[in-house]
């Protein structure tokens, strides 16, 4: 069974970092993409970051270029997200998300409030 908990929100203030992670089980973790997401309120849930299954290979929305990271260890099945310069824009509920057999696989996301 595939499971994503993601852990690490809280509440910051801008120009603050914060680190998330999403640990996974129930499958090969070094041969699947990893992507963070996140949902603010009102608004739809969006693509933060990508990453491929070695880890070479990212890709950022426009809004947190340069700012966040994303990277994974596949030895501890353990993506990770950290977020640096952040926005009271960045409040929101952060996601990781895999597709393996053509199903997306989401956790339950963490809470990242940024006050201004």
């Amino acid at each position: 069974q595939v499971q994503l908990e993601e852990s690490g929100g809280g509440l910051v203030q801008a120009g603050d970092s914060l680190s998330l992670s999403c640990t996974a089980s129930g499958f090969t973790f070094s041969t699947i993409d990893m992507a963070w997401y996140r949902q603010a309120p009102g608004r739809e849930r969006e693509v933060v970051a990508r990453i491929n299954s070695a880890g070479n290979i990212v890709s950022y929305a426009d809004s947190v270029k340069g700012r966040f990271i994303i990277s994974r260890d596949n030895a501890k099945n353990t993506a990770y997200l950290q977020m640096n310069s952040l926005e009271h824009e960045d409040t929101a509920v952060y996601y990781c998300r895999t597709r393996k057999w053509g199903i997306d696989y989401w956790g339950n996301g963490t809470l990242v409030t940024v006050s201004s």
